[in-house]
């Protein structure tokens, strides 16, 4: 509520509520000084008591002053003059040791001059000098320069300032260790190299040292480049498919053993990092002898040459195979029933002289040696320029600058990697090519079960197990190359070649030349033709399996296949071995897992749909007749008594009847008889996964099929009657089933489950009434097992209204 102002009240109703207000405050304000008058008793009594204890502090404090002015007065005194006095002579001790240590050190640098002077004169000990200087250095520079050392250490034997002595002496000694160490290394004397070597950084001189023992290094490794090209002049040595791979390791190996080797001893008188500086230097040496021998090996093997005769390759045979609607596979294996006529063998013949494959395969087996040594080479140098430079080991590791901006580097890259990319395309294609070529089909394959196979299960043609040959060997060599380069390039070209040639072929031959497809209207389909479907379809399932087996025998670790099969694991090396720098391994782990999704994916495509061809024009056509032929003249009406109730009219067949009443399991041995006639010859030719997936498509037909049947026996079954079919349903899933997947049964539920209901119990078809009335309601159980109906309600009602009374007529039907 708003506070009210007497003053500037204009009524007297406002008058009033200021009234009121001030009312209130005066009541408070009573209140508590009534609660302040009434503490003041206490208030008076504690201040009494400060009172008292503060005369007693007074008298205290007094006593205090006394004490301190009559005792303590002259310690404090006597302690600040002892204080300054101290501070005094730790001021003077300091500056005398000030000064004795700069006189030391003229002295030290005095006898460092004397010693240098001395030891290059007469004794001309050189590590003697050079340790004078380097023991020189160490004193600091303001000392060397300082007027005091200027007076004193300059004699009558050594006139010059200590400064001009040292660069004197050290320039001297610079250019006296260079023409020893020359002389040393034209002598090839290496202990002087060594002595020599070491001296250098003692003077203050170490880049002069790297760099004279980088040329000294550089030049060894040149002299024997040129040895090791020099061995193949004039002789059959360069006729060897490895000379020059072999010329390049050499040269990797020796500049390795140089880092290896003397990496320690620079390190040791250099400094850390001092060896960066001289494999900079070696690598410009391993640039112009590496750069050499890939040139020289380019002219010798004449890769220009073949690198246009493979690029000018047109691929006659798979070009004219996807333009020809029928046209034969190519020159024949011997027993191959698709051989093809001489003047495409010809012609192939005179297409493959452009080109030789076995060159081909030579220089890629070269190059990929000479790949595969520069990425060993790669490895060693980063590995050792990340020690030099105490990088963490945790860290992955990565091409050190020296490496990235070699000339070697970028000649490799624009060279050798495209030169492999390019040649392996081109192997590959052309091994598919020549694999279809001379593709063969497995001989003596019949659909008469009383013949017996001609070999051993899987049948397939010969171009499978060629081309997967060729696909391990390319991915062999492409991983071998270590090169991220290589791989990116390689793999997704095999993938293509797989799925356009390779598959594009298959489904070729099986749309143009195996397709089977009936002579005449409604017959059945040429046996031989069926045969080759059938193979072609098994070349696809295997295809996918010799991928997935590849990829994952490149991918896993190869230590551990070894150590599975007993093998030394030390030979084995994984990706991350392969490939060690930073995400290189991932990238080709994942690009081996994309060729082999890929693949199969293409693969599952295209053997689907041949699978659906198997189904329809083989197996479909004769599934109707199989089931109207086992329930041919069968009765379902049937007597206690063993007889049936048919009418007159139904019994011209009765002797056949009496036979069906005879052997209750007709229908199942009619049907199994059929069933295998139709089934064995395929599944004995078929992969066991072809035949599951073919299978479970026939079965799922199959089930239409026979509840068709079972739904046309309305009005045409008893309860004795509906017994009798459900035993020949079961027997004839079974049947069909046989040898297949358990849940295969799934597809013939709704037969079951037909023959299920015309077989109840009154009381059973009641409690199933009631179920399905609280199930409508939503008021079943929690927690009590319901039978999960594939019939809906009417289907139901409709299989238990198919059974006739005894009497004949229809069975009543209550409503469910």
């Amino acid at each position: 509520m708003p506070s009210q102002d007497i003053f500037h009240a204009s009524s007297v109703a406002e008058i009033r509520a200021a009234l009121a207000q001030l009312s209130e405050r005066e009541a408070a304000v009573t209140a508590r000084l009534d609660s302040l008058v009434a503490s003041q008793k206490d208030f008076s009594r504690e201040l009494g008591r400060l009172d008292l204890s503060r005369a007693q502090l007074g008298t205290q404090v007094l006593a205090a002053r006394a004490i301190s002015n009559g005792v303590l007065a002259d310690s404090a005194s006597t302690a600040r003059r002892i204080s300054g006095a101290v501070k005094q002579l730790d001021l003077e001790q300091s500056r005398v040791k000030a000064t004795l240590e700069v006189v030391e050190q003229v002295a030290e640098l005095k006898a460092c001059i004397l010693g240098v002077t001395t030891s290059m004169g007469a004794s001309q000990d050189w590590e003697r000098a050079a340790g004078y200087i380097h023991r020189a250095s160490r004193i600091p520079k303001e000392i060397i320069q300082g007027q005091f050392a200027e007076e004193m250490v300059p004699t009558a034997e050594v006139p010059d300032p200590p400064s001009i002595t040292l660069g004197t002496a050290s320039e001297s000694l610079c250019r006296l260790f260079l023409r020893e160490f020359e002389k040393a290394a034209k002598e090839g004397d290496g202990s002087k190299v060594t002595r020599f070597f070491k001296l250098f950084p003692l003077i203050d001189r170490s880049d002069v040292g790297l760099d004279v023992y980088g040329k000294y290094v550089c030049q060894g490794v040149a002299s024997r480049t040129r040895a090791n090209l020099n061995t193949g002049t004039g002789g059959n040595q360069r006729q060897d498919g490895f000379f020059y791979a072999n010329a390049l390791t050499k040269l990797f190996e020796h500049i390795a053993q140089i880092v290896d080797g003397h990496g320690g001893l620079v390190e040791r008188h250099y400094g850390s990092g001092s060896m960066i500086r001289v494999i900079q230097r070696l690598q410009l040496e391993a640039d112009m002898q590496g750069g050499l021998i890939v040139d020289t090996w380019s002219d010798e093997r004449n890769v220009d040459r073949q690198l246009s005769d493979v690029k000018s390759y047109a691929f006659s045979f798979l070009v004219q195979s996807f333009l020809s609607q029928q046209r034969p596979s190519g020159t024949s294996r011997t027993g191959s029933h698709h051989a093809n006529d001489t003047g495409a063998g010809m012609r192939t013949s005179h297409e493959e002289e452009g080109v030789d494959m076995k060159e081909v395969d030579l220089l890629l087996s070269e190059l990929t040696i000479m790949l595969g040594r520069w990425s060993l080479y790669c490895r060693f140098l980063a590995a050792k320029c990340r020690q030099s430079i105490a990088d963490e080991e945790g860290q992955p590791l990565s091409m050190p600058p020296v490496l990235l901006e070699a000339n070697l580097n970028r000649k490799i890259n624009d060279r050798l990697i495209s030169l492999f990319n390019t040649l392996t395309t081109f192997f590959f294609r052309r091994s598919v090519e020549k694999a279809f070529q001379l593709d063969e089909y497995p001989s003596d394959l019949s659909l008469n079960t009383q013949k017996p196979l001609p070999s051993n299960p899987p049948y397939i043609t010969s171009a499978v197990d060629d081309v997967m040959y060729i696909v391990d060997k390319v991915l062999q060599r492409t991983l071998a190359t270590s090169q991220r380069a290589v791989v990116s390039n390689v793999v997704p070209s095999v993938a293509r070649v797989l799925s356009s040639d390779f598959i594009g072929m298959i489904q070729r031959k099986m749309r143009d030349e195996c397709y089977p497809k009936a002579v005449v209207q409604g017959g059945f389909p040429p046996e031989d033709k069926i045969v080759a479907f059938l193979v072609l379809t098994n070349n696809l399932d295997l295809a996918a399996e010799y991928i997935s087996r590849v990829i994952r025998s490149r991918i896993q670790s190869e230590a551990d296949n070894a150590e599975r099969n007993g093998e030394n694991k030390s030979n084995s090396s994984t990706l991350e071995d392969l490939f060690p720098f930073e995400n290189d391994a991932h990238f080709v782990s994942d690009s081996l897992r994309n060729l082999e999704s890929t693949f199969r994916s293409k693969v599952s495509e295209l053997l689907n749909e041949g699978i659906y061809v198997v189904f329809d024009r083989v197996i479909k056509p004769r599934l109707r007749p199989i089931i109207a032929n086992a329930f041919r003249d069968v009765e379902y009406l049937v007597l206690e008594d063993g007889g049936d109730e048919r009418p007159d009219h139904a019994t011209n067949d009765a002797t056949q009847a009496m036979q069906t009443e005879d052997d209750p399991l007709l229908v199942k041995h009619r049907f199994e008889r059929s069933w295998d006639g139709l089934t064995v010859p395929i599944r004995r030719i078929l992969t066991e996964r072809n035949f599951d997936k073919l299978l479970s498509t026939t079965v799922a037909y199959q089930a239409k099929v026979l509840e068709k049947r079972i739904w046309s026996y309305h009005d045409r079954v008893n309860e004795l009657g509906a017994v009798r079919l459900e035993r020949d349903v079961a027997n004839i899933v079974a049947a069909a089933v046989k040898g297949g997947k358990y849940g295969l049964r799934d597809a013939f539920l709704r037969c079951t489950q037909i023959c299920l209901v015309m077989t109840m119990e009154e009381d059973e078809w009641d409690d199933q009434a009631v179920e399905s009335q609280k199930e409508n309601n939503g008021s079943e159980e929690p927690g009590a097992v319901q039978l999960q109906w594939k019939l809906t309600r009417d289907e139901r009602i409709r299989a238990r209204s198919m059974l006739v009374r005894d009497g004949g007529g229809k069975k009543d039907v209550p409503d469910v």
